[in-house]
């Protein structure tokens, strides 16, 4: 393969000059080649082998050798890849009904899109229309996605970084406090008071709470154990629905199906993506209770796609649930989640940049500060999308120089391996882990 100037191969060269990179300024776009992928690995076009312990934005749940749902994929498309969503088709039943078994409580109904940007605005869309109001209480550290409605209900740094006149925000979306015990002149106790407060200020507006049971990209904030369930009551008391953000926390990433099912808490309506067919296909789904969806019977669900319940993208769901169960891989999770933790406390404990170890079962974060008392961040939100190297980036990059990928974001190094995982692999991405935070541990304040 031709090698550029730039040090690019040719498809890298290609990439760069015809694609435009994700939120990114496109200069700073600098693709690597992927060219297979096996296990927990991504292999690159140089013939580097590297652990992957972010499953690709925490997406590639099912690892690289999931043959169940490859099979069932082609399959399918052998026989019917595509109807319009008008039509009925047995993988768009079958795994309408697997979610109805393995979600928590009442959850029955489900609408399916491609992403989960896209199954945020349709629970958006039926919270209002059930409700008869319009606001959504989200929180200021989250990221719903990146459709205009949520990320407008998102607290991410990318909800601001063009400013107003380039992204305007969606009229009705509120913001509240987080459980951020670290990071917050808030304890997660005030927090729960706080959105209390604000619900019964906002007066009866309120349609619903919207809530990624574990933060994911903003900081993997993990709540007291009754915190969801709480958070719910008070939602209820003020006429509101839950919505739980499940896109990252779906499908065994906690140990448990979902992260609701940890915290013991019956959202009224339940989002997933990723997990959802271990990413083999783009496929999204919202989930309501049978009481939404008996309301629905004589109401009009304003909502469709070209591509929902798409018979390929659901044929892969159905399969990816089918591996997990048959594999026991959300079994999986909570037994290596038990010894990540382990093993990322005695690294925490080792390197006094490590600020604090945040997450459960196999979706865990650890924060970095640049001063142990003082709690001080090493980097500002702002910092997200200003282009600028951080030393989370140079912790990232000497991981990756050991062959092992992590994703970092903000203030926080975010660790969630495949299911698939093994004790084996954790302690090869632990040491590369122990390796990497040197770089925060020397550049710390003194």
């Amino acid at each position: 393969m031709a090698i550029q100037q730039s040090g690019r191969n040719e498809i890298e060269e290609l990439d760069r000059e015809y694609t435009l990179g994700t939120w990114t300024r496109q200069r700073d776009f600098d693709p690597t080649e992927i060219v297979d992928t096996e296990g927990p690995r991504i292999v690159t076009a140089a013939g580097d082998s590297i652990l992957d312990f972010s499953s690709q934005y925490v997406c590639t749940s099912l690892g690289y050798d999931a043959d169940r749902v490859v099979d069932a994929i082609a399959e399918q498309a052998r026989t019917v890849p595509y109807v319009n969503p008008g039509w009925s088709t047995e993988p768009r039943a079958r795994l309408s009904e697997k979610l109805a078994e393995i979600t928590p409580g009442s959850l029955k109904k489900t609408f399916y899109s491609t992403s989960g940007t896209e199954a945020n605005e349709v629970a958006f869309k039926i919270a209002r229309a059930y409700t008869g109001k319009h606001k959504i209480l989200s929180r200021y550290r989250s990221y719903h996605g990146a459709t205009a409605a949520s990320l407008s209900a998102s607290g991410d740094p990318r909800r601001v970084a063009q400013g107003p006149e380039i992204q305007p925000e969606v009229p009705g979306m509120v913001k509240g406090p987080d459980p951020y015990a670290y990071g917050s002149s808030l304890d997660p106790e005030q927090s729960l008071d706080y959105i209390d407060e604000m619900l019964e200020l906002e007066g009866d507006t309120v349609a619903a709470v919207l809530v990624e049971p574990l933060v994911g990209s903003n900081g993997v904030l993990t709540p007291p154990d009754d915190y969801l369930r709480r958070l719910q009551e008070i939602a209820h008391d003020h006429g509101a629905l839950l919505i739980c953000d499940e896109v990252m926390t779906g499908f065994g990433r906690t140990g448990y199906w979902f992260a609701s099912e940890l915290y013991d808490a019956e959202p009224d309506i339940i989002t997933m993506a990723k997990g959802l067919t271990g990413s083999y296909q783009p496929l999204a789904a919202t989930t309501v209770t049978e009481e939404i969806a008996e309301y629905l019977e004589d109401n009009l669900l304003n909502q469709g796609h070209t591509f929902s319940g798409h018979p390929i993208a659901c044929a892969a769901g159905v399969a990816a649930i089918e591996t997990y169960e048959q594999e026991g891989l959300v079994e999986n999770a909570r037994k290596m989640g038990k010894y990540l933790t382990a093993e990322l406390d005695a690294l925490a404990d080792r390197h006094p940049s490590v600020g604090e170890r945040r997450g459960v079962g196999l979706h865990q974060g650890l924060e970095l500060t640049r001063d142990e008392e003082k709690r001080t961040p090493f980097e500002e939100r702002s910092d997200k999308m200003s282009g600028k190297k951080t030393i989370l980036d140079e912790v990232g990059a000497h991981a990756l120089d050991n062959n092992v990928y992590f994703y970092t974001s903000v203030n926080t190094i975010v660790v969630t391996p495949p299911l698939t995982i093994s004790e084996s692999e954790v302690d090869e991405a632990v040491a590369a882990l122990d390796d990497a935070l040197e770089i925060s541990d020397t550049a710390m304040e003194t």
